[in-house]
């Protein structure tokens, strides 16, 4: 999904201050309390310098490092010290009433965010952040739900026929049913959302009675449903589907026009389920194992583009024209699309793993130019993603690219990038490596293999599909232009990670207001636990496995970390429960004392014991911190420690 980045200078300082009759010693920043700024002024003579602990709520983590510049002027302090890379300054006037310097800090001459230094630290909190409970309804779990109306039959196949009347926005069709009894039941549960309603239910020629709660219709069936037997309904429905108040992040459909003038119309239903515009069977856990037929008619001079191949084109006496597309793999209901325009079609087969793969692009007609260009990075993607992932998931159903909405709709991935590289022209790794590649082409497509290869049952695992895929972009990165470029890029995005809330959410409601960080924090963990492995031949076959394994499957989030944990041969039950279902960055405290190294995990699950790479002195090497202190001996004075910055953790360098 195109995502909503937002990329958080939040930067949670946190101060050592700066008071009474010298400016030398110790200052911290007070007004925040959840800072995590030290600075230390020493003076010789005339001149003054000083050293300086910053960590944010993100991968950057500095020790002790020197400030670049530290001036005082009447009753002025002024600094000047890089982080990450970047240089901030800080101008502060004293306070004497209370005893504090207060001012602003700065950012190429932008103003950030207030400052208050005093003498006196702030109590650091390094307890887990508690979670308010959210209420939620009885919609919320018959959306959510496996429910019993649900469990007792396993879906097969959808036949799904409508025409679309553009002039009213009005849908009228139906869809056909197929499914398999595994339980002799009677009342089945079929979605569709308002303003959207079922007209007319038939089982074998018989008009069936339903019952309305809410988003949910109850179907009663009069057939005996035997254990075994394959089944099927026709449901009938109309209604104007909901316009997408912020497209794709409202869900429903856009209609737009053209440079021509003529209708432009594209949809997106993610989290808001595909019953935002047809009925069907609306929770992950169950796709139709032998795909699903859309037929589409809409008016002459239009084309439907849905998922699939194109298999017929039915050109009608009233002005008309039906477009069926095939289906043949299993797919999951949000990854149903439909783009309605006058588009142009070209294509450019790809050579891949599994042979030939019929690669299509459907774009309106003023960018055919650009995008002629621009999707030859669809063969780059695939040869990348199947180097990492394996084979395309879906040969049998093509790959294309529409104009339209950025969304993961499978085999039909949506563009609406603007033919430019980056996303929409940014980088929002700040890397530079951003702008090698059209965001919407790599990501999006991405999550042919997370997402609608292996797709998860529950929402609350939204991190399977968006982690993995904010990774391939790393891995795309990576592949074409070295290790080193997939780092910065990982290491860049991880800047925009919020700690707001765990990244599993809550199960059986369907709540979409699930965290960013399902986004770039799952990339970082994924990149840190490559560490932990420490072998890219045993990780690139975990990637690889995944996708065979989870072949067409949907899973749960304990699904993908049973097989990971059991591939690398390691116990990573603490290490998923610590970046899953935390929000806390696992932080390395440490201290020197005479020939003595000793250091620990703090801001961490009981027992989190992750081993770490740093550099020690400058001698690289590896520890095992544990949530108790280990000592180690030495026979010099150890003074310095750098942690590998390919971790997704803090250090916290004991003063004391």
């Amino acid at each position: 999904m195109k995502r909503k980045i937002i990329i958080l200078l939040s930067l949670q300082l946190s101060f050592y201050t700066l008071f009474g009759q010298n400016i030398t010693g110790k200052w911290y920043e007070i007004a925040n309390p959840n800072a995590s700024l030290e600075i230390t002024i020493d003076r010789n003579n005339d001149a003054y310098s000083g050293t300086f602990t910053w960590e944010w709520k993100s991968w950057i983590s500095t020790v002790n490092a020197p400030l670049d510049q530290v001036l005082i002027k009447n009753d002025s302090l002024l600094l000047e010290l890089t982080h990450a890379d970047v240089t901030f300054n800080f101008k502060l006037r004293k306070d004497d009433k209370t005893d504090s310097y207060k001012g602003f800090f700065y950012f190429n001459a932008r103003q950030l965010g207030p400052v208050v230094l005093g003498r006196i630290p702030i109590e650091r909190d390094m307890s887990i952040s508690a979670i308010t409970e959210k209420k939620y309804t009885r919609q919320d779990t018959l959306r959510g739900k496996v429910t019993p109306e649900r469990a007792w039959w396993d879906l097969t196949h959808y036949t799904l026929d409508f025409e679309l009347n553009i002039e009213n926005k009005y849908i009228k069709g139906s869809n056909t049913i197929k499914y398999t009894v595994l339980e002799p039941k009677n009342v089945m549960q079929i979605d569709l959302q308002t303003p959207m309603k079922i007209t007319k239910v038939i089982q074998a020629g018989t008009l069936l009675t339903f019952t309305q709660e809410g988003n949910a219709y109850l179907i009663h069936l009069k057939e005996n449903q035997i254990i075994g037997s394959s089944k099927e309904i026709e449901v009938y429905y109309e209604g104007s589907p909901r316009e997408d108040p912020n497209p794709p992040f409202g869900g429903g459909f856009t209609y737009k026009q053209d440079a021509n003038g003529k209708p432009f119309i594209y949809n997106a239903s993610q989290g808001h389920g595909a019953s935002l515009w047809w009925p069907s069977k609306d929770h992950m856990y169950d796709e139709p194992d032998n795909g699903m037929t859309i037929s589409v008619t809409v008016p002459d001079g239009l084309m439907a583009v849905a998922n699939g191949k194109l298999t017929a084109t039915e050109k009608k006496n009233n002005g008309t024209t039906t477009y069926q597309w095939t289906v043949v793999n299993p797919i999951n209901n949000y990854g149903v699309s439909l783009n309605v325009a006058d588009y142009v079609h070209f294509s450019d087969p790809y050579n891949g793993k599994k042979g030939t793969l019929q690669c299509d692009y459907y774009v309106l007609p003023e960018h055919l130019e650009k995008a002629k260009i621009q999707f030859k990075q669809a063969h780059l993607m695939l040869e990348a993603f199947e180097h990492w992932f394996g084979p395309y998931p879906f040969y049998e159903d093509s790959y294309k690219l529409v104009d339209g909405i950025g969304m993961e709709h499978q085999s039909s991935v949506g563009y609406s990038g603007g033919y430019v590289n980056g996303m929409e022209g940014s980088d929002y790794s700040g890397s530079g490596w951003g702008m090698k590649f059209d965001y919407l082409i790599i990501h999006e497509s991405g999550h042919e293999w997370f997402a609608n290869n292996i797709t998860y049952k529950d929402m609350a695992d939204m991190w399977v599909h968006e982690g993995f895929t904010t990774y391939a972009e790393a891995l795309y990165v990576e592949y074409y232009f070295g290790k080193k470029a997939g780092e910065d890029y990982i290491k860049g995005l991880s800047q925009g990670i919020a700690n707001d809330k765990p990244i599993i959410g809550v199960y059986d409601v369907n709540d979409q207001d699930y965290t960013q960080d399902a986004y770039m924090k799952s990339a970082a963990f994924l990149h840190t636990l490559r560490q932990v492995i420490n072998d890219d031949k045993k990780w690139r076959s975990i990637l690889t496995g995944l996708n065979t394994v989870f072949y067409h499957k949907t899973v749960t989030s304990a699904d993908i970390e049973n097989y990971m944990a059991q591939q690398s041969g390691l116990n990573l039950n603490l290490f998923f429960d610590q970046y899953l279902k935390t929000t806390q960055i696992p932080t390395l405290e440490y201290y020197f004392k005479d020939n003595k190294f000793a250091y620990r995990w703090i801001n961490a699950v009981r027992g989190f014991d992750m081993p770490l790479k740093v550099k020690l002195d400058n001698q690289e090497q590896w520890i095992k911190p544990t949530t108790n202190w280990t000592h180690e001996y030495t026979k010099d004075t150890k003074k310095e420690l750098i942690i590998d910055s390919n971790f997704y953790v803090a250090g916290f360098k004991n003063m004391k």
